[in-house]
Order: structure tokens, then sequence, then C-alpha cells
């Protein structure tokens, strides 16, 4: 039989459709494959450095010069920005409506300078990758006009992936809080408010003591399939440790978030192949500018995490006219599935 789960954080119900359960054979997932023209070359690969906009930064070897080969991790501007760095927000009405100029940052931040996908990155190259997220993150916290960054991953074609499979992630810092941020402060809060403990602490606590969707763990991260998975393989990466702010993480940890990102995409590719997906980095709002009553409790509310979202079924009618999900894949069996693949 089907059954409602309610996503504790926010309230979204989801409907586990067990009638409809799949193995994970069964999931409608193509091969990826490049469609770059005849002839065309990558602009992410080292060497070709000529072909992007002038880096913002980079890991590079000290004798090796910017905008030239001898790079590890490269940060560039987006050649379609969604949000540009030059001008003033001048925040204004027309009438009832309200509006600002598009200010911000949209950059990509290329994660290894060789042609390569996320699976065939070794856990020391992402953490590299990791530590320049931190760089960036601290840099634009700088930046009084930016209130939330989002990191996040697009890879293949139905996740919105661009046409060159090469590893790469993007950062858009944003004049505003976005929506599905303030969704979670606001059960963060709630939660809080009624127990005086964190929610994702609460979580990680009781799928340990369960076991039943806890995919891997380590010394300073967990990997868990939630409760009200909205996707089949849906996967959470939260630190152990409560922290709010992915951007103050100790670099000392990153090591741990690595090895553990590492063996995560190393079962869900074992098991599904090369499956499209979306990554994104949860985690909280820069606090340089707070209206009165704002965030009070946000660094004992929020737990930051990383949510990675195999796209192995699609969002239709229902879903957009409902707010439901539907997934026919219930997450106690996605876990038991990835706990068996052998890596």
């Amino acid at each position: 039989m089907p059954e409602l789960r309610r996503d504790p954080i926010i309230g979204r119900w989801v409907i586990i459709a067990t009638e409809r359960a799949k193995r994970p054979d069964q999931f409608a997932v193509g091969k990826e494959e490049e469609r770059m023209a005849s002839g065309e070359k990558c602009p992410f690969c080292e060497g070709n450095e000529k072909m992007t906009p002038a880096e913002i930064c980079a890991a590079r070897r000290p004798e090796a010069k910017p905008n030239t080969p001898g790079w590890e991790i490269r940060v560039i501007p987006s050649i379609s920005p969604l949000l540009v760095v030059e001008g003033e927000l001048d925040r204004r009405g027309r009438g009832m409506y309200d509006l600002m100029n598009a200010r911000g940052a949209h950059e990509i931040v290329i994660e290894t300078p060789l042609h390569v996908k996320e699976n065939q990155i070794r856990p020391e190259q992402l953490a590299k990758t990791f530590n320049v997220y931190l760089d960036r993150l601290q840099d634009l916290e700088q930046d009084p006009r930016i209130r939330y960054v989002l990191i996040f991953k697009n890879y293949g074609n139905v996740a919105g992936g661009g046409h060159i499979i090469h590893s790469r992630s993007q950062l858009i810092g944003t004049p505003v809080t976005p929506k599905r941020v303030k969704e979670e402060l606001a059960g963060t809060k709630k939660y809080f408010e009624y127990k005086e403990r964190c929610i994702y602490c609460d979580m990680i606590k009781q799928e340990r003591d369960l076991g039943k969707r806890v995919i891997a763990e380590n010394g300073s991260f967990i990997a868990i399939n939630p409760f009200a998975s909205r996707f089949p393989f849906e996967t959470w990466l939260l630190p152990r440790q409560h922290a709010c702010d992915f951007h103050k993480t100790r670099r000392e940890l990153i090591p741990d978030l690595a090895n553990l990102s590492w063996e995560v995409f190393g079962r869900l590719s074992r098991l599904l192949g090369d499956f499209p997906y979306n990554i994104i980095f949860h985690t909280a709002p820069f606090r340089n500018y707070r209206k009165k009553g704002y965030w009070e409790t946000i660094e004992q509310d929020y737990h930051w995490h990383i949510e990675i979202m195999p796209m192995l079924t699609r969002v239709a009618g229902f879903e957009w006219g409902s707010g439901f999900y539907i997934n026919p894949m219930p997450p106690e069996d996605a876990c038991g599935g990835l706990k068996e693949v052998k890596i």
C-alpha cells in the first residue's frame, strides 16, 4: 500500500508509492554522453584557459601564472550569469510590485583539469574543491549586497547539465534569502522553539539508532536516505556535530567529507550506472545584515547539509499542482541496495 510521509522540517508531504516499486536496474536511466559538435574543444580542460573568462581565483602550482595551465581547481565567472557583480541593487517599488537590479555573483568551479565526470574524481581532489568552496563563500560574505550563496551541481540532460561532460559546479550569490531556504529556516526554528534542540541533530540520532536509512558514516559526517525522500535514492550528507554554516567548517574535517562523498557516489554509480543528478548545498544565510527578530537562534536550530538527488523520475502535473512528490522507491529499500554495493 502507498503511504504518505511528512518531511518534519518544512512539512512537505511525499507519497511513497510502494506498488510502483522498482529494482535499481529498472529505472530508465540512459547513459549520459557528451553532445559536443565535431571538432569542439572543452573550454574547461587544462590548456584551454583562453576559451573562458579570466579566472576569479584558482588552486595552482606556485610557479604557474593566472589563466594558464598548472591549476588543480579553477573558478571563473559564468558566461551567461543570472546575477552580475557590477552595480547597485536599487530596491524600489513599481505600484504594488517590488523589484531590484539583478546584482550578486554567478561563478563556475572547474573541479579538475582533466576531462572526467564526478564519479571519476578521487577524494583528494574532492577535498581541494570543498576547500575552494570555503574560500569563495568566505570572500563573498564580505559583499554586503549578498545574503545567500547557493552551491549546486547539475549533471545529465534531465538534470539541467550542459552538453559538455567535465566535472564542474556553480555558486550563485543572491541579494535575498531564497524561499526554499526560508522554509527550512522556519521549520527548524519552530522545532527548536518547541523542543530546544536541532531537528537535524535529532534526525541523525534517530537514524543512527534505527540503522535502516544510514548508508555510511565516518568520524565527522553521515550519509542517509531521508525518511520522506522525494526521489529514488535521494541522499543527504550531514555533519555529525552541529554546525549551521558550511563556510565555517574546520579545514581538518574536509577530508572526511570528501571521503564520504566519494564513497556515496561510488555506491550510487555502481548501482545506477551513469545517472543524472543534482547536488545542492544547504547552509545558513550570511548574517551581516539582520532585521529585528530574524535568525536569533539560527546558530542553534539550523544544520548545514548536502542533498544529492538522482533524477530517475519525472515531476509532472500532479506534483506541480499539489506540491506532493511521488517516490516509487522507499528510502529503506534504497539504503539496503546501496549498502550491499561493493566499492
